[in-house]
């Protein structure tokens, strides 16, 4: 209760077991405002161990009304498991917690991963932010393990196994709570809604896309529920910070229904991603040759994971169509953790058997990424919506020319010089921008000159200027 009284920054305490509830009833009425509902939802938090969801914050307060802190106190023994009384809770006032559970696990680089990877390397090394996960189950927010923290700062690292031997869960109070990535799992987005709506903290998140809700039919089953789930969480935060003018269309789009329902919503802007060139050893040029390079073809690039949104199946039939008509070039395919692949795998796996010079590679290190960035003659990426495009960035960045989409952040992307646009709808269109830049040295070098000219931003920009938006409110 101490800790719950004194609401101290860097306090640790278990949570409450074996107390009467009659007692904790005495002690909680001391020190809780059972009205308050931000008060209902820290001494749930604080003395059970677990973040609360919506609905029990709600019910407690309206017990508490007529019952004088029994409601609150059997909510505490009831939503204290076994497995969250040995767990240490930790109050963390001032300063920000940055949630990073699934970036600091995952074996996959996407788009969101490194986004949330380089923007929060540098807040660690700036700003007073301390990294969370959760617990097993998303119960609660926790503090990373060192091979997390490892893995978070080196993609390269191991994964970590297992649990960590003490869990120190996290309770953010009077802070700022900071999302860089997508928090798509519903048991988190629960327990984020009810620290939104009854929390003290200052609250933000970047916002990738809206694609789930605005493109459903290119998303995997299900995912347009579960996005759903994470919008009724951000509904009730202070910011979003959209990775792209396209991207805050969307989200002014989702906000601008929320009169509806009573809420303001959150304030939306745009800071727009940065492209860094990453770093290129001599041997990772050499790797990235031995791997891509079919004798003297030139290369043409696909990055991006197989899923439907992206489009990969038009890029493999308008290549099919160069080919017959004669010319040479070889196509690779650079990504992963794809859903809905099937028919992109068969349609690869018959253009192999046919002798066509094509193939994937799942998994890529950035410095090998880029190397093969650099060695091909254009790359292609007509996705159907994109949040910001990054892979038509980062080609352009190393000053290798694009094919993308004529709409949305790439088209915003592609403005600045360096790409063809097209209908990524229309194949034929697709097949005469390949043509284009397969048989036309003019253009291509034309394009390459305007992608030298491009203007540069770095990821230290970025991370300050979502940082300053996220938590001052301030435009970057």
């Amino acid at each position: 209760m101490t800790l719950l009284a004194e609401a101290v920054g860097g306090s640790v305490a278990p949570p409450v077991t074996s107390v009467d509830p009659d007692s904790l009833r005495r002690a909680l009425v001391e020190v809780v405002d059972v009205c308050d509902r931000s008060q209902v939802w820290l001494a749930l938090a604080v003395l059970s161990g677990r973040l609360p969801d919506e609905d029990t914050v709600i019910d407690v307060a309206r017990g508490d009304e007529f019952d004088d802190g029994a409601s609150l106190a059997s909510a505490i023994e009831r939503e204290t498991t076994p497995e969250s009384a040995a767990w240490l809770v930790r109050l963390v006032t001032g300063g920000a917690v940055v949630d990073v559970a699934h970036t600091a696990s995952t074996e996959f680089a996407t788009g969101i991963q490194r986004v949330a990877r380089e923007a929060t390397r540098r807040w660690l090394a700036t700003r007073q932010a301390i990294p969370i996960s959760w617990t097993s189950g998303f119960q609660a927010m926790r503090e990373l393990t060192a091979r997390e923290r490892e893995r978070l700062l080196d993609f390269e690292a191991p994964a970590e196994n297992g649990a960590p031997k003490v869990t120190t869960v996290v309770v953010p109070w009077h802070t700022t709570y900071v999302l860089p990535e997508l928090a798509a799992e519903p048991e988190r987005s629960t327990r984020l809604r009810a620290l939104a709506r009854f929390g003290t903290n200052r609250t933000g998140v970047i916002g990738f896309d809206c694609v789930p809700i605005t493109s459903a039919e290119t998303t995997q089953l299900g995912l347009s529920a579960v996005f759903a789930g994470n919008l009724s969480a951000v509904r009730y935060f202070d910011r979003v910070a959209a990775i792209s003018s396209a991207a805050k269309t969307e989200y002014d789009g989702w906000r601008a229904t929320l009169p509806a329902i009573g809420l303001d919503g959150p304030e939306v802007g745009a800071v727009v991603l940065p492209v860094e060139v990453g770093d290129r050893a001599t041997w990772d040029v050499d790797a990235a040759v031995s791997r891509f390079q079919v004798g003297t073809l030139p290369l043409v690039l696909v990055v991006g994971s197989h899923e439907p949104r992206k489009n990969h199946l038009a890029v493999l039939h308008a290549a099919e169509l160069l080919w017959r008509e004669g010319h040479e070039f070889s196509l690779s395919f650079v990504g992963g953790n794809a859903w809905g692949s099937d028919a992109f795998v068969a349609k690869l796996a018959a253009a192999q058997r046919a002798g066509r010079p094509v193939d994937t590679e799942s998994r890529l290190s950035d410095a090998r990424l880029w190397a093969a960035y650099s060695l091909a003659r254009f790359t292609v990426f007509p996705s159907l919506n994109e949040g910001f495009g990054l892979p038509v960035a980062e080609s352009l960045a190393v000053g290798t020319p694009v094919i993308t989409s004529a709409f949305g952040s790439m088209l915003e992307i592609a403005k600045e010089g360096g790409a063809l646009v097209v209908d990524p709808r229309d194949d034929v269109a697709i097949a005469d921008a390949m043509r284009e830049l397969l048989s036309n040295d003019g253009t291509l070098e034309r394009l390459r000159e305007e992608a030298a000219r491009r203007p540069g931003r770095t990821w230290d920009q970025y991370a300050g200027e979502v940082w300053q938006f996220l938590t001052t409110g301030d435009p970057a």
